[in-house]
C-alpha cells in the first residue's frame, strides 16, 4: 500500500495517455451479487470470461507500465475531492443497449437519475484531475453501464428481445461503492491489480495481481465444465401459502407427500412425467396455447410427484406458477416465476423445469453445447437406506440437441455420457430416474432420408444406434419398452397426427419417440405403468380450429416401490393388498351434507371468525422470528465458546407456527439446538435480547418449568416463548439429521433431551408425511377452533391440544388418501369416526409410522392414549382423566349429529358458554383469591393450580363412577371484578365443575352415593392444594372447593385477562443459577476426586490383571454385608467406571427426578459436569442395578453395597 504526497500538476511530470486498452478504472460489485448476473453473463457475454461483472469508469485507460503513476493520481484526485453527503449508491435494475458492428451490446443501468448524477460528477472529477496533469484520454458521454451480453441481429430480432427480456426481469441490483477497482491485462483477461478507497483515496497495490473465478470459463474443458455446473445449479422455490408467494426453499423444508422409513415406508409409488410444453419462437410471445398447456399439466392422466418440462420460457413459466391449481399441486419447483421481483429470469431461451410434489435439491450438469445441460434433482426424503447410508431417488431432466447431423449426433453421444458419467461418480448405488426430450431418432425411414440427402454418414448412422447402448451398458431400462409388450410405435411426436407437429417438421413427416422415462431402480423401484397425455384438442384463444396443445405428446410412468409387476394378476392384487393389523380402527369417507359441502365453504366460515391470518400478519410473526432468529445467532455465534466447540446454534420454531396451523390469538414456540449448557445458553441470550430492547424485544419472565429453562418474550408484540436443547450432535448435523433412523446413536439422548427435541422430530413427520398439507391445516384450524368453542381445547384439564388434533386429523386424512377427500368431506368424516370411536379401549395413532404396530403397552392409569411419534413419552394425552374423556365422547357425538341440521360451518360452531352456566343442576365451584405484591407471582399460582385441577377429575373419575363431571377450561368471575386497575395486583375468581349423570340411566341411588363420595374427595383436594409449601402461601392465597347449585352462582362471566396465562413452573431469577466461580470450584473439586479415583483404579487394574492371569477364573459377583464406612454413589461410579473387573455397560443408576419421580439411566451416560444440561447432583442416586442378574449391588436407603464390600475397601 502507498499513499504519496500528491505529484506536481505540471504538464511534463508525466510520460503517457489515457488510451490502453490493457487496463482500466472500473467499479466492482460485491462478489455475492456475481453468480446471478454471471448466470446471464456466462451465457451471453462474449467476454465474461475475460471481466468480472464491472461498470467500467476509465476505459480505456493508462499503459501497464505506468499504472504506479497512475494510482498514485487517482489517489491524490479522490483525498482532496469534495466529500459527498451521502454514500456513493448504485442500483442497477433497467436495460439498456447500444450498437456495436453487426449486435447490439445490452447491459444494466440504473433508474435512479440521483445515482447516475453520482457516478458521472466521480467520472468527470478523474477525467479533470488527469487532464490538470497533462494526461489526455478520449473524454467520450459516459454512460453507465454493467454488460451483459450481445445480441447478434438486429434491434427487436429473436436474439434481442430475449436477452433484453431478461434485463427487465432481472431482480434489482444494490450495492455501495467503497473502492475503486484497478484493472490490468494479463494473458487476455482483466486482473486486480489494486484498490483506492473512493472516500479517502487511500491506495492498495497486491503483491501480484488477482485473478477473477469467472476466469475457469476460459481454461480447460473439465474445469470449464465443473464451474458452469456451480454457477448454473439454484436453489428450489416453494409456493408458501402463508406468505402467498414463491419463496426459496430452505434446507428444514419438508415435502407435501412423504415418509422417511426404510424402503419408503408409507409411499407404495413414485410417479414421473415428462411434457415438452413447445415455446414461442415468435416476438412478441404469444400466450394463446398456454390456458391448453396448463389444463394438460393438471390432467388426471398427466398427475405425477415430480414433473420435468421442456422448452420453458419466462412468460409461459410465470403464467403456470400463477395457476392455482399448479399451486396446489406442485409446492416445489426449480425455479421461481420470473414476473415475481425477487426471482431471477430463466438462464435460456430453452428452458427445463422440475415441479415436485416433494422436497427436492438439484444441480445443473453442463453439456457440450452452453445453452445446453442437464437438471439433476434428488429428492429430499425419498430413496433407499444401505446400511446406515440414505440413498435418495435421482432425477435426471434432459433436453438432448435437436436434429439428425453429423454434429448433432455427435453432441447427443458425447452429452449422454457426460450425464452417465456424473451420476456414477456422485450417486453410485442411488436409484436413477432420467426423464425429458432425448431428441433420439427413432425412425428408420428419417435415419435412411438423412443418408441419402448426405445430411449424416455412415458412422454416424451407426452411433445414433449406439445411443441406447449406453443406456443399456448403464442398466436403464425404458418405462416404455417395459410396459408395450411388444407393441410398435410409442411415438411422442408424430406429425401423422399432430398438425402442431407439421408445421414445424422441416421435411421430418415420421412419427418419433423422442421423449422417454428411463429408470434404473437399484432394488428400490420398477416400472408398474406408462401412458401418454395431451392428446386433447381444443381452440387456443381466437383461433377458429382446434389443435393441440404442443408438438408432443407428454408421457408419464408410474414406478412401484418395494412391491414390483408381477405376471400373475391373483399374486399383484394379494401383494397390495394393504396389511391386516387389528389396531387400526378402520375409518370412512363420509361425504360433508350438502348445505356444507360447497368448495372454500370452511375457509370462508373462518375468515368470517378471523381465524385465518392474513398475508400481513403472517408477515408480521415471520418477520418477528428472523428478529429473534438472528439476534441469537448473532450472539451465539460471536461467543469465545463457540469458536473453542467449532459447533453453531439451531434457532427452529415449533409447535402450531411450525406446522403452519397458527391462528391469530397463537403464540410462537421456539426451540434452540447448540453445544452449550443451559445455563451457559441463556446468559448469553438473556444478555443480547436485552440490549435488543429498541428492536422491539422484551423479556416477560424465566420459567424453571417441567421440560427445563424457559424464556417468555414479546417480540415486536408477539408472544413467544424460548426453550434450549443441549445436543451438539443434532446441531451439527442438522437438518439431515432428521432423517436419521430412531436407531441411530445421535439420538441416544437422556430423556429430557429427548423430550425437546420429540416436538420437533413430530411435527417434521407431520409435515412431510401428510397426502395434503394444505387442506390439513385448514381441517386443523377448523376443529381447534371447534375445540375452543366447545370448551374442551385445554391439555391441562386434560383435554385435546395441538398435536393429538394433529395426530388426529393425520390417520383420518392418511386412511382416506386413496378418496382424496376435500377439506369439507374430510372434517366430516373426522367427526363422525370419533363419535364411535372407542377411545376407552382402542388406541388413536397414524398406523403409517407405527408399522406393524405400536410398541407401546396401555396402563390402566391411562383412559386416553393419542399416540405420537417419537421417544421418550409416545402418549399425547396423559393428563386426560375419565370424566374429560367422556366429554371428548360426548362432543364428537354431537358434532356428528349437528352436521346434517346446520346451515353453514359458522352456525356448526355454537359456543358452549353461552349454555355451559344453565346446563347443569350442580357444580364444583373452586373459588382462588390472591392478594400478594407480585402479579406475576400471581399468575404464577393460577397457572400452578389449573395443572392440579386433573388430579381432582381422577379422583372423581375413581371415586364417583355414578357423576360426569365436566370442567369449563376457564375462569369465571364476577361481573364487577373485570374492572381492571393496573396497580391492582390481586386476584379473585373460580373454576367451574358441572355434574350430571355419567348416562341417562343411571339409578338415582347411585347418583346419590357418588355426590356422598364426592363429599370426601373436595376436603382432600383442599387440603393437597394448600399443603403444597412451594406454590401455595396462606398468607396472600386462599383456595376452596364446594359444591354449588345453579341458582346460587350469581352473575358470573368468563374472565377474559391474562391472569394465569403463563406456563406453569417456577420462576426463575438469574441470580439463582450457580456463579462462573461456583461452578468452576465445584468442577475442580470433581475433578480432583476423579483424579484420584483414576489413579487408585490403575493400581487396581494392575493388580487384577495379575490376578486373573494367575487364577485364569470368571469373575465372580460377591454379595458382602456392610460393616465399615458406607461409600457415597460417586465412590460407587468411579469404582464401576475404573475397575477392570467390572463392565459400567452393564450397570444403570437409579435416580430421584424432581418431576417424574424414581427413574433409571445408563451408567456410560450419567454426566458429571454440572454446566451439562443432563447434569443430576449426586444426592439424588437412589441404586445401582447390574443389569445381566438384574441385581441392586448398592442402595443408599437399605444401606447395601456390594461393590466395595463390608469394609467399604
Amino acid at each position: 500500500m502507498a499513499t504519496p504526497s500528491e505529484p506536481s500538476p505540471t504538464k511534463t511530470s508525466f510520460d503517457f495517455s489515457l488510451h490502453s486498452h490493457d487496463t482500466a478504472l472500473a467499479v466492482i460489485p460485491p462478489q455475492s451479487l456475481w453468480a446471478s448476473l454471471n448466470r446471464i453473463r456466462s451465457l451471453y457475454d462474449a467476454a465474461s470470461h475475460k471481466w468480472p461483472p464491472h461498470v467500467n469508469l476509465l476505459y480505456p485507460f493508462c499503459p501497464p507500465s505506468s499504472l504506479p503513476a497512475a494510482s498514485q493520481i487517482l489517489s491524490s484526485i479522490l483525498s482532496t475531492r469534495q466529500p459527498s453527503p451521502s454514500p456513493l449508491n448504485i442500483t442497477l435494475s433497467q436495460p439498456g443497449h447500444f450498437p456495436r458492428r453487426n449486435e447490439s451490446v445490452c447491459f444494466l443501468t440504473s433508474g435512479n437519475p440521483s445515482h447516475i448524477q453520482a457516478v458521472k460528477d466521480l467520472v468527470n472529477d478523474l477525467a479533470k484531475g488527469f487532464e490538470e496533469r497533462g494526461i489526455e484520454g478520449k473524454r467520450r458521454p459516459f454512460e453507465m453501464h454493467l454488460t451483459m451480453g450481445q445480441a447478434s441481429g438486429e434491434v427487436k430480432g429473436k436474439e434481442w428481445e430475449n436477452l433484453m427480456g431478461k434485463l427487465a426481469l432481472s431482480p434489482e441490483v444494490n450495492f455501495t461503492v467503497e473502492e475503486l477497482a484497478i484493472l490490468k491485462r494479463e494473458d487476455g483477461r482483466m486482473r486486480l491489480w489494486g484498490t483506492v478507497d473512493v472516500h479517502t483515496g487511500e491506495l492498495t497495490v497486491l503483491e501480484s495481481s488477482k485473478g477473477f473465478d469467472q476466469h475457469i470459463l476460459g481454461e480447460t474443458e473439465e474445469q470449464e465444465k465443473g464451474y458452469r455446473d456451480g454457477l448454473m445449479s439454484g436453489k428450489t422455490v416453494y409456493w408458501d401459502e402463508e406468505m402467498q408467494i414463491w419463496t426459496v426453499s430452505q434446507d428444514d423444508d419438508y415435502d407435501y407427500e412423504d415418509d422417511d422409513d426404510e424402503e419408503g415406508a408409507g409411499r407404495d409409488s413414485l410417479t414421473v412425467a415428462s411434457y415438452n410444453v413447445l415455446a414461442e419462437f415468435e416476438y412478441p410471445q404469444k400466450q394463446d396455447r398456454y390456458p391448453l398447456l396448463v389444463r394438460n399439466i393438471l390432467d388426471g392422466k398427466a398427475d405425477a410427484d415430480v414433473l420435468v418440462l421442456q422448452e420453458v420460457t419466462d412468460g409461459f413459466l410465470s403464467f403456470l406458477l400463477e395457476d392455482e391449481g399448479i399451486k396446489d399441486r406442485y409446492p416445489y419447483c426449480s425455479h421461481g416465476p420470473p414476473s415475481q421481483t425477487d426471482m431471477e429470469p430463466l438462464p435460456n431461451f430453452l428452458n427445463m423445469v422440475v415441479l415436485s410434489k416433494i422436497a427436492f435439491d438439484w444441480e445443473s450438469v453442463s453439456f457440450q453445447r452452453k445453452h445446453k445441460g442437464a437438471l439433476v434433482a434428488k429428492l429430499r426424503h425419498v430413496g433407499n437406506w444401505q446400511g446406515d447410508e440414505f440413498k435418495p431417488v435421482v432425477l435426471a431432466a434432459v433436453h438432448l440437441s435437436h436434429g439428425l447431423t453429423d454434429g448433432a449426433v455427435a453432441s447427443k453421444k458425447g452429452d449422454i455420457k457426460r450425464l452417465v458419467g456424473y451420476l456414477e461418480e456422485k450417486y453410485e448405488g442411488c436409484p436413477w430416474v432420467v426423464a425429458g426430450d432425448f431428441n433420439i431418432t427413432t425412425s428408420p425411414e428419417a435415419v435412411q432420408a438423412a443418408l441419402e440427402k448426405k445430411n449424416i454418414s455412415d458412422l454416424t448412422a451407426k452411433q445414433l444406434r449406439g445411443l441406447d447402448a449406453i443406456f443399456n451398458d448403464a442398466n436403464f431400462v425404458d418405462a416404455w419398452e417395459v410396459t408395450s409388450e411388444g407393441k410398435e410405435g410409442g411415438a411422442t411426436w408424430d406429425p401423422t397426427v399432430n398438425g402442431v407437429a407439421v408445421a414445424l417438421s422441416g421435411g421430418n413427416v415420421w412419427p418419433q419417440r423422442y421423449d422417454r422415462i428411463l429408470v434404473r431402480g437399484e432394488g428400490f423401484f420398477k416400472v408398474k405403468e406408462f401412458n401418454m397425455f395431451g392428446l386433447e384438442r381444443d381452440r387456443a384463444g381466437d383461433a377458429a380450429e382446434e389443435s393441440f396443445a404442443s408438438d408432443h405428446w407428454g408421457i408419464r410412468s408410474v414406478l412401484n416401490i418395494g412391491q414390483f409387476v408381477f405376471d400373475e394378476p391373483e399374486k399383484a392384487e394379494e401383494e397390495n393388498r394393504e396389511p391386516a393389523n387389528s389396531l387400526v380402527v378402520p375409518v370412512h369417507l363420509e361425504r360433508a351434507p350438502k348445505s356444507l359441502s360447497g368448495a372454500g365453504s370452511i375457509k370462508a366460515g373462518l375468515c368470517e371468525l378471523n381465524v385465518i391470518p392474513g398475508e400481513e400478519e403472517a408477515a408480521k410473526r415471520k418477520e418477528a422470528f428472523e428478529l429473534l432468529k438472528t439476534r441469537l445467532l448473532d450472539a451465539t455465534t460471536n461467543t469465545p465458546a463457540a469458536a473453542r466447540l467449532q459447533s453453531a446454534v439451531i434457532v427452529v420454531p415449533v409447535g402450531s407456527y411450525a406446522l403452519g396451523v397458527w391462528t391469530t390469538s397463537s403464540d410462537i414456540d421456539v426451540c434452540c439446538i447448540g453445544p452449550f449448557s443451559s445455563n451457559t445458553f441463556f446468559s448469553i441470550a438473556s444478555s443480547c435480547l436485552r440490549k435488543a430492547a429498541p428492536q422491539g424485544i422484551r423479556i416477560l419472565r424465566r420459567v424453571r418449568a417441567n421440560t427445563g429453562t424457559m424464556l417468555e418474550l414479546e417480540v415486536q408484540g408477539i408472544r413467544m416463548d424460548l426453550q434450549y436443547c443441549p445436543a451438539a450432535a443434532v446441531a451439527d448435523q442438522w437438518p439431515d439429521v432428521l432423517r436419521l433412523p430412531a436407531k441411530d446413536p445421535v439420538w441416544s439422548l437422556a430423556p429430557q433431551t429427548l423430550n425437546k427435541l420429540k416436538a420437533i422430530r413430530d411435527i417434521d413427520y407431520l409435515r412431510r408425511s401428510l397426502p395434503d398439507l394444505s387442506a390439513f391445516r385448514l381441517a386443523h384450524r377448523f376443529i381447534k377452533t371447534w375445540a375452543k368453542s366447545r370448551g374442551i381445547y385445554s391439555a391441562r384439564f386434560g383435554y385435546l391440544s395441538g398435536i393429538q388434533i394433529a395426530i388426529l386429523l393425520a390417520r383420518v386424512q392418511k386412511l382416506l388418501a386413496k378418496s382424496s377427500p376435500s377439506v369439507e368431506d374430510l372434517i366430516a368424516s373426522f367427526f363422525t369416526h370419533y363419535s364411535t370411536f372407542p377411545f376407552a379401549t382402542s388406541l388413536a395413532f397414524d398406523p403409517t409410522f407405527h408399522i406393524p404396530t405400536p410398541q407401546y403397552t396401555r396402563s390402566y392409569r391411562e383412559p386416553l392414549a393419542i399416540l405420537g411419534y417419537f421417544p421418550p413419552s409416545l402418549n399425547t394425552a396423559s393428563a386426560a382423566t375419565l370424566p374429560s374423556v367422556l366429554t371428548l365422547s360426548k362432543e364428537f357425538s354431537l358434532a356428528a349429529s349437528s352436521l346434517p341440521t346446520s346451515s353453514s360451518w359458522s352456525s356448526f360452531l355454537t359456543p358452549l358458554i353461552t349454555t355451559f352456566l344453565t346446563s347443569f343442576k350442580t357444580y364444583i365451584k373452586l373459588d382462588l383469591s390472591y392478594w400478594g405484591l407480585s402479579s406475576q407471582k400471581g399468575a404464577q399460582f393460577l397457572g400452578w393450580f389449573e395443572s392440579r385441577c386433573a388430579i381432582l377429575l381422577v379422583d372423581i373419575g375413581r371415586k364417583c363412577p355414578g357423576l360426569h363431571a365436566r370442567i369449563y377450561p376457564a375462569r369465571f368471575v364476577e361481573s364487577s371484578d373485570l374492572v381492571t386497575d393496573d396497580n391492582d395486583t390481586s386476584y379473585r375468581g373460580c373454576y367451574l365443575i358441572g355434574l350430571d349423570k355419567i348416562s341417562p340411566s343411571t339409578p338415582k341411588l347411585d347418583l346419590s352415593a357418588a355426590l356422598a363420595a364426592l363429599q370426601a374427595v373436595l376436603p382432600r383436594f383442599e387440603t393437597q392444594i394448600c399443603s403444597d409449601g412451594k406454590y401455595f402461601n396462606p398468607q396472600n392465597r386462599w383456595m376452596s372447593a364446594s359444591l354449588t347449585n345453579q341458582k346460587d352462582l350469581g352473575h358470573l362471566v368468563l374472565d377474559t385477562r391474562t391472569w394465569g396465562e403463563s406456563n406453569p413452573g417456577e420462576e426463575e431469577s438469574e441470580s439463582e443459577t450457580d456463579s462462573d466461580e461456583e461452578v468452576k470450584e465445584e468442577e475442580e473439586a470433581e475433578e480432583e476426586l476423579i483424579e484420584e479415583a483414576y489413579e487408585a483404579a490403575k493400581r487396581r487394574k494392575r493388580a487384577l490383571k495379575k490376578e486373573k492371569k494367575e487364577s485364569k477364573g470368571k469373575k465372580q459377583h460377591v454379595v458382602v454385608i456392610r460393616e465399615g464406612k458406607f461409600r457415597t454413589a460417586l465412590d460407587v461410579m468411579n469404582r464401576i467406571r475404573w475397575d477392570a473387573s467390572m463392565d459400567s455397560g452393564d450397570f444403570v443408576v437409579g435416580y430421584e427426578d424432581r418431576f417424574l419421580g424414581a427413574q433409571e439411566k445408563e451408567l456410560d451416560d450419567w454426566k458429571t459436569e454440572q454446566t451439562d444440561e443432563e447434569f443430576i447432583p449426586q444426592h439424588r442416586i437412589l441404586y445401582f442395578r447390574r443389569k445381566s442378574d438384574n441385581k441392586v449391588v448398592w442402595d443408599r436407603k437399605k444401606r447395601v453395597d456390594e461393590v466395595f464390600g463390608p469394609s467399604g475397601e
